[in-house]
């Protein structure tokens, strides 16, 4: 499968002239607009303040690209007609003509030029008064009160709420500006440089996009299917697994696959629903809430999990929250009775979930800890996760195993491993076996992190569509073989990508070794007349 459908790096839309925000610029913007609000809130909080805004960024910079193409049609009367269809298509349940609308009064322009005094409320009715427009913003962008009060103080006052707007006017962050989880990439910045003391790394929902693009690339969405991410965090996965599609499929993306995510943190629950709304992403339905304790899919009566074609997650690593009674008063199903996951690592009990997840045939591409394909292999002790791995490869429901390169997580430098099944779907040709993958060469380095290259998301991709074994890439093995290796599926134990040792002929070693000692010697004597000389004129 070609890379050439798109930059792995920036996503499905090669923007041309357009100004295109790349990571170092968008830290380097944040970290300024942060520097502006310091000393009014404590760090933490200063993500309360800056993220609102870049949504309502967004937000205004996507209707102004929408809004121009509508304005060659319609002329001076543009929103004049575009604000009457779009509240008829409300009352009367319809599609309008533009999707959203920000009224001129809210222009992003208006709040960037509004008197200082009484800044805060303007902006705080601006974003409510949008939100009651488009109700699918309701809970997402109405969260903020930019004119609060602590002690009878404003906690943000207008000069520097004036002078985070002014630095967050910099850049565009329309669809061609940007990557498409452009919110989730500054929620990530700005939990991991002010709040990572309150106990949640931003490692835990964000995914590095070229794995992202890889996993697409790996699972390759058919039309008309369903894709869930249980862990969806700002929904970067299904966001790519959809574009992907459309980038494979342009004839057919009234096909697209639908999307359903589950998320626990509020804040990130709120970018997924602003994610699709953004990118015009139908059929896409987002819960609320602990996957494990409470799945948003499925019917809890019945035990029974709703089911699709596609899973993509990397869920929390070696989570340490659920107890071996958690896992056998489980009342989805979901978990062998016989052998729950070790209360040290939840990374079993996740693929579990996934696995009850998944339609016979159905496929996922999750990520997690490099442990969670080895542990407990080559011990004698009974492990509870070899026990798993072993009844998962034995039901060959492993299509394959990725291993990534390492410092490309921010919560680790651990290299992190793409864990690939498939419940019963795999062509005849391909049952019983298993490919393996060691990508650990392909990567960049870059500040803060490595980054996975395009020629390697190109290599992995072909190596598994192919199903081929390649030098210091790729090797299939057997079923038996991975009984030999007591389920170890680590790809580096099979796949070795060292530089091979060059053994050179004994003849032309020695050779080499009489040319040095004949220099050595013609270095001698020169050396020696040099030293008689200098006695002589002395």
């Amino acid at each position: 499968m070609s890379l050439n459908l798109f930059n792995a790096s920036t996503g499905a839309i090669k923007p041309t002239a357009a100004e295109h925000l790349d990571l170092p610029q968008l830290e380097q913007w944040l970290w300024d607009a942060a520097c502006e609000i310091r000393g009014a809130t404590d760090a933490p909080k200063f993500k309360d303040f800056i993220l609102p805004l870049v949504f309502y960024k967004r937000l205004s910079d996507v209707f102004d690209d929408e809004f121009a193409r509508h304005e060659a049609r319609f002329g001076d009367h543009a929103r004049q007609v575009l604000e009457h269809d779009h509240a008829d298509a409300l009352k009367n349940g319809r599609r309008p003509i533009i999707r959203f609308i920000i009224p001129e009064q809210f222009a992003w322009k208006k709040l960037r030029h509004h008197r200082k005094e009484g800044l805060g409320e303007f902006v705080t009715t601006a974003m409510r008064t949008v939100a009651d427009l488009n109700p699918d913003l309701k809970g997402v962008l109405d969260v903020k009160d930019y004119n609060e009060t602590q002690s009878g103080q404003r906690t943000l006052d207008d000069d520097r709420l004036e002078a985070l707007i002014e630095v967050l006017s910099r850049h565009r962050l329309g669809l061609q500006n940007t990557e498409p989880d452009i919110l989730g990439r500054a929620y990530e910045y700005l939990l991991r440089k002010f709040a990572e003391g309150q106990g949640q790394s931003a490692g835990e929902f964000y995914t590095p996009k070229e794995v992202g693009w890889l996993m697409a690339h790996l699972l390759n969405p058919q039309p008309r299917k369903e894709c869930y991410d249980p862990t969806c965090g700002s929904a970067g996965l299904l966001i790519k697994l959809r574009l992907f599609y459309e980038q494979t499929h342009p004839q057919h993306r009234g096909q697209a696959p639908h999307l359903y995510g589950q998320e626990l943190n509020t804040i990130t629950f709120a970018m997924a629903k602003m994610n699709m709304f953004l990118h015009d992403f139908g059929h896409a339905y987002f819960a609320i809430g602990d996957t494990f304790r409470k799945p948003g899919f499925g019917a809890e009566g019945a035990g029974r999990l709703q089911q699709f074609d596609y899973v993509v997650a990397n869920p929390m690593w070696n989570q340490k929250n659920y107890s071996p009674s958690f896992y056998e008063n489980d009342t989805w199903n979901r978990f062998k009775k016989d052998a729950p996951p070790p209360s040290s690592s939840a990374d079993w009990g996740w693929l579990q979930h996934i696995l009850a997840s998944l339609k016979a045939g159905g496929r996922a591409a999750v990520v997690l800890d490099t442990g969670a394909v080895s542990r407990g292999s080559g011990s004698k002790s009974s492990n509870k996760e070899k026990t798993l791995r072993q009844h998962v490869v034995e039901q060959d429901w492993v299509e394959g195993v990725v291993l990534l390169p390492e410092n490309l997580f921010y919560n680790t430098t651990a290299p992190g491993i793409i864990l690939l099944l498939n419940k019963g779907g795999k062509p005849e040709e391909r049952q019983e076996q298993i490919i393996l993958i060691n990508a650990s060469n392909y990567f960049v380095k870059e500040k803060p992190k490595n980054a996975l290259t395009d020629e390697g998301i190109g290599a992995i991709a072909a190596a598994f569509h192919n199903w081929e074994t390649r030098p210091q890439l790729s090797q299939v093995i057997t079923l038996q073989q991975a009984r030999e290796a007591d389920y170890n599926l680590s790809p580096s134990l099979f796949v070795d990508v060292s530089e091979g040792v060059v053994h050179r002929p004994l003849t032309d070693i020695l050779a080499d070794l009489q040319a040095a000692r004949s220099l050595r010697e013609k270095a001698d004597v020169a050396l020696s007349d040099v030293m008689a000389a200098f006695i002589d004129s002395s």
